[in-house]
């Protein structure tokens, strides 16, 4: 029976009070003190919920834009967000509300804002003077299709064609259309019968603004003269157009067709083109015509003062060049460069010296945008290498399978994985600056060692400095090079569990302080890794395959346990003398030809060679048995303290040690619980009663000879399987989409599920095992899927030799705990609440030979639990957190003082126990969509907020919180998102920003020269005002396209104080503001005296009804 404290009831939200429990009072008068009252200081206010930082490669990009002059980047992508790059470390993300896609993105140069037209047919005018960019106008066009646009240099008219043709004119100023339009008909000739397809081009003349130049789709490009309102030359051809460019003098062009040909014309010369060149066609011996290309999907033309100019484009390769990858092909002069891709090219851009259209262009590197990746080329070079790209866009370089996040780690880890990651770097980068240099960084007010930790599809893992709101790759392991290849698919064994990724990441364990790293992987294996900065050379890797499966009367060969041989300390980190080799004594297939004792990977049998970083301790697998798989592994822990790893899945958990390369313990779910078993499960073979003994509860075949005196399962006599799963049900995580399909106990009624119970959290901890334990002792306590908490007792050896002679005993406490829900995580505090981290040992570099002081003081662990130096009589909180509830259970008394039902209706995906403002909470995210926090220990609600539904099972597996209110997942399959849940980070996020405008000077315009000024052969200019302004031109049709004010009001205006379009920007947003609410008045008025009016209407119908009826009749 409970005690019931009404002062936890009044109480409750400001201090918390811990209740005893009845049955547990004499145990506390033993003890000699009562559970202790605990101060919490985290209040609802610490907390607020906003997304900081978006890292990675923009996913499925569609539009591409640089800023000359600021030396800006912006990136537009099929969903509608916008990626802005500057200098390395300076990153923006913004997101179109209507999530439709970017077609096109144009900079108002050096002016700190951006046009983005979007798929839906709207034009957004967004101002980048702000940290957090906003959208200032918006206009939706309801008639036509938007399909090109193109805004001149420091000109406020933004030209806009369309799918049937036309071309309208935008005011970026004041984001209205003009009343000057190009209609189709009359741009082409009257004789053409056709339409001429949609506008895919148009730019005026550089040296003649009031020329402008259009393109349509089927072939016909015009020169359309802006004053007379009319065209000057028509240009025919018989290939579909897809891209046009001017040479700076404006006295030629050149056009891309679908044919794979480039035409270039003279503007006084429209019959034919001046030459048509086909740049990847065969050339014929008889003078025919080359054979068709790919379609030119873009070119352009780049002038130099010293050479030949550039003409740079993708596609039009030849249609014989099947599987050939994607090429940009730079033509200079006589050479032709052809330069493979990656990935398909969605657009580039040539960056040049100048803005000016009508100067030498001076083109210096070009920017192609792929499918997945950012390219940058130097033109300047010889042989045009490619720019070492300082952007973490390289996230997905292998899909993300897992992550972690660690926030506020040992100050030397980034400095050590930065030192062995250099080592790896790729040569032959371009030797010049990275050319996207714009923006500045923000302020960091305070920063702290950030680590995240990508798992990757190819088996490879990537340690990445995510301090201060940056994120820069630091280190790479491939895990997979420790197994054999398969040459092909023809010779990949038949072992295999999954089709393709055998060496995908599952599972991530980490120790950061004694950099300690174990990962467990789709193909049930586990890797054990040391960090150290010497290169090493490892003759035969050290590996054990254990057999982990719970067997209903089966057919067992006799269980081949030994403790291998001892190695002497100091005989290098690998010694060939415990290494067990791959069953020398048993064939790989049982007596009725199934498949048994085969690991699903094979690992290397030659030397490996260890570059300085993670290095190779142990290699665990787990084997088949008798013709079944063994199953994906679902929780992973290692202590280094211990020299301990442990791993479980849906038939068991296993334990070794990994300093003694054995196995410490091999048991079904079931067999934990001994008599306890609360499911009344049967056994699938009468076993005998395992030894508790570090030997006796091992169920490996090393391929030695057994000892007799060993346990053996007694052979039974058929083989028959009656409760393992159907392949659909099989709970294991799967590493593709069906990550989390456990079986959960709010669903779980059918024995099959009970059988298959899956251990779903492991945590080592010196903490109280028993009820009557008067002193913590290390320990692993095991959650499973059905939400049971089992104890395991750990007996440790003496340190330093002692610890690799003697064995490790471990064996069940007795001890059950129960929760509703899969048990997610667990922690523990000291008496006064603070968090008592597992033991670990600090990290020394292995690999090279000690002196015997060091010896002595080796493998003492630093225990940092506050508890150790306090009197035993103390007691110590568990928080276990389940996918449904919370409990805080005081130990020894095990009872539960603090209960949470987390939900009732969804399931918790994430649950962390985390470090923020100099306490501790409880962060949970839930599959609805939910991010709750909880104080600790009496898990008061402090923070419940709707963030996004579980769309997809990435989010579920790559979410993680860690402290300092910090978390993060996968939000696309090349992006991190990255938010906080601090207030305080909140509050300092804007000036952690960077800024992306930085105010600089347009350089000059170019030097029209003497004879160019005299005869007029300069740079003609135009008054666009007088042409497109209302006074001229009228106004536009209201039906045509509709104003909307963007969130940015006029608040975003208020930096734009400098430049072209800035100066007079306020003074007409603020007129047209008024104007619009002057307007948005009268039609309120018009609306009122309509309703008024209609009112009177209904009124008098209303009298006119019931005029002659009495008062009864109603």
């Amino acid at each position: 029976m409970r005690k019931f404290n009404i002062r936890k009831v009044l109480d409750g939200l400001t201090a918390v009070s811990a209740v005893a429990s009845a049955s547990s009072a004499a145990q506390q008068q033993q003890a000699g003190n009562r559970e202790t009252e605990i101060q919490e200081t985290l209040q609802s206010e610490h907390f607020q919920l906003c997304k900081t930082v978006r890292h990675g490669f923009p996913y499925q990009p569609s539009a591409l834009a640089f800023d000359p002059v600021q030396k800006i980047l912006a990136i537009g992508t099929q969903t509608g967000a916008l990626r802005l790059f500057g200098r390395p470390g300076v990153e923006c993300y913004c997101q179109h509300d209507s999530g439709a896609a970017v077609i096109q993105l144009q900079f108002l140069i050096n002016e700190g804002a951006l046009v983005s037209a979007l798929a839906d047919d709207t034009l957004h005018l967004w101002n980048l003077r702000q940290k957090r960019p906003a959208i200032l106008h918006s206009l939706k066009f309801n008639r036509e299709r938007i399909t090109f646009c193109h805004l001149p240099f420091q000109s406020k008219w933004l030209y806009v064609g369309t799918e049937r043709g036309n071309i309208h004119i935008v005011n970026v100023e004041s984001f209205t259309l003009s009343g000057y339009v190009i209609m189709w008909n009359k741009a082409i000739e009257l004789s053409s019968k056709s339409h001429p397809g949609p506008v895919v081009h148009i730019s005026d003349n550089p040296m003649d603004e009031g020329k402008l130049l259009i393109g349509f789709e089927s072939g016909t490009v015009v020169l359309w003269d802006l004053k007379s309102k009319k065209a000057d030359y028509r240009y025919t051809h018989d290939e579909a157009i897809h891209s046009v460019a001017w040479h700076h003098e404006g006295k030629q062009f050149i056009c891309s067709h679908s044919d794979g040909t480039l035409t270039i014309w003279n503007v006084k010369s429209p019959t034919k083109p001046f030459q048509t060149i086909t740049p990847h066609g065969k050339q014929l011996k008889d003078g025919k015509k080359p054979e068709p290309c790919k379609p030119i999907l873009k070119v352009e033309y780049k002038t130099t003062r010293a050479g030949e100019p550039f003409i740079i484009l993708s596609g039009g390769l030849s249609y014989d060049t099947v599987g050939r990858r994607p090429c940009l092909t730079v033509m200079h002069g006589k050479s032709t460069a052809v330069l493979e891709m990656d990935y398909s090219i969605v657009d580039f851009l040539t960056l040049c010296e100048t803005p000016y259209p009508n100067d030498f262009q001076e083109p210096y590197a070009v920017v192609v945008l792929l499918e997945k990746d950012l390219v940058l080329i130097d033109l300047a070079q010889n042989g045009y290498p490619i720019f070492e790209n300082p952007y973490p866009l390289t996230i997905h370089e292998s899909p993300v399978t897992c992550c972690e996040y660690f926030a506020d780690c040992p100050a030397d880890l980034i400095p050590a994985f930065y030192s062995v990651g250099v080592q790896q770097k790729r040569q032959g980068y371009s030797k010049k600056e990275w050319p996207i240099s714009g923006g500045n960084w923000g302020l960091i007010t305070r920063s702290y060692p950030e680590i995240i930790i990508t798992g990757h599809a190819d088996g490879s893992i990537k340690f990445w400095d995510a301090s201060a709101i940056t994120l820069q790759v630091l280190y790479k392991l491939k895990t997979a090079k420790v197994f054999e290849k398969s040459r092909n698919k023809d010779d990949r064994p038949n072992t295999d569990i999954v089709d393709e990724d055998p060496y995908a990441i599952q599972i991530i364990s980490w120790c950061p302080e004694s950099r300690m790293l174990c990962i467990a992987g789709v193909s049930a294996h586990v890797i054990i890794y040391r960090f150290s900065k010497q290169e090493v050379t490892t003759e035969v890797i050290p590996m054990l395959e254990v057999r982990l499966l719970y067997e209903i009367n089966d057919v067992e060969t006799p269980d081949g346990e030994q403790v291998p041989p001892v190695p002497t300390p100091g005989t290098g980190s690998n010694p060939q003398s415990i290494v067990p080799q791959s069953h020398p004594s048993t064939s790989s297939s049982s007596s009725d030809g199934l498949r048994d004792n085969v690991p699903c990977l094979k690992v290397k049998n030659s030397p490996l060679k260890q570059s300085p970083g993670y290095q190779i301790e142990l290699v665990i697998q787990l084997v088949w048995v008798s013709g079944e798989p063994p199953q994906q592994i679902t929780s992973l822990a290692v202590n280094s303290a211990y020299g301990l790893v442990v791993f479980g899945n849906c038939n068991g958990i296993a334990m070794v040690d990994y300093l003694q390369k054995t196995v410490l313990l091999n048991l079904g779910t079931i067999e934990l619980y001994g008599s306890n078993d609360p499911y009344r499960r049967e056994p699938r073979s009468p076993r005998k009663t395992r030894q508790p003994s570090g030997a006796g509860l091992c169920d490996i075949n090393e391929g030695t000879v057994v000892p007799e005196d060993r346990c053996k399962s007694p052979t039974s006599a058929k083989m028959s399987r009656k409760l393992s799963l159907p392949t659909e049900l099989k709970p294991d995580l799967d590493v593709k989409d069906n990550s989390f399909s456990r079986s959960r106990s709010s669903s779980v009624t059918s024995i099959d599920k009970e059988s298959r119970e899956a251990i779903s959290a492991l945590h080592f901890c010196e903490t109280f095992t028993r009820k009557a334990d008067t002193s913590p002792s290390p320990c692993l306590w095991v959650g499973t899927t059905l939400g049971t908490v089992l104890v395991i007792v750990l007996n440790l050896p003496p340190g330093g030799e002692q610890r690799l002679l003697q064995p490790v005993i471990v064996s069940p406490s007795g001890t059950i705990l129960r929760l509703k829900g899969a048990i997610l995580r667990m922690a523990f505090l000291d008496t006064t609440g603070s968090l008592v981290p597992p033991a670990h040992e600090p990290w020394r570099e292995h690999n090279v030979p000690e002196d015997k002081d060091e010896k002595a003081k080796k493998r003492r662990p630093v225990s940092v639990s506050p508890s150790s130096s306090q009197e035993i009589s103390e007691n110590q909180y568990a928080v276990i957190c389940s996918e449904k509830q919370a409990k805080v259970i005081s130990l020894p008394s095990q009872n539960c003082i603090y209960k949470q039902n987390i939900t009732e209706t969804s399931f918790v995906l994430r649950g962390d126990i985390v470090s923020l403002s100099n306490s501790i909470c409880l962060a949970c995210f839930c599959a609805n969509g939910h991010i709750m926090t909880f104080s600790l220990p009496s898990l008061r609600p402090l923070l419940d907020v709707y963030y996004l539904p579980l769309t997809n099972m990435r989010i579920a597996r790559t979410f993680c919180f860690t402290n300092n209110g910090q978390a993060l997942y996968l939000v696309s399959p090349t992006e991190i998102q990255r938010l906080t849940y601090s207030q305080e980070t909140c509050e300092n996020l804007q000036e952690m920003l960077g800024e992306l405008f930085t105010p600089v000077e347009t350089p000059e315009a170019p030097n029209r020269g003497f004879f160019k000024g005299l005869f007029g052969g300069g740079a003609q200019s135009l008054d666009r005002e007088e042409l497109f302004g209302e006074s001229a031109s009228g106004k536009a049709s209201r039906s045509l396209a509709q104003h909307i004010p963007g969130p940015g009001g006029i608040e975003g205006v208020k930096g734009a104080a400098s430049g072209v379009v800035g100066e007079l920007a306020r003074a007409r947003l603020a007129l047209d503001e008024r104007g619009q609410k002057l307007g948005e008045l009268e039609e309120k008025t018009a609306a009122m005296l309509y309703s008024a009016d209609s009112f009177s209407k209904h009124a008098h119908e209303m009298m006119l009804k019931y005029k002659d009826k009495k008062w009864y009749q109603f």
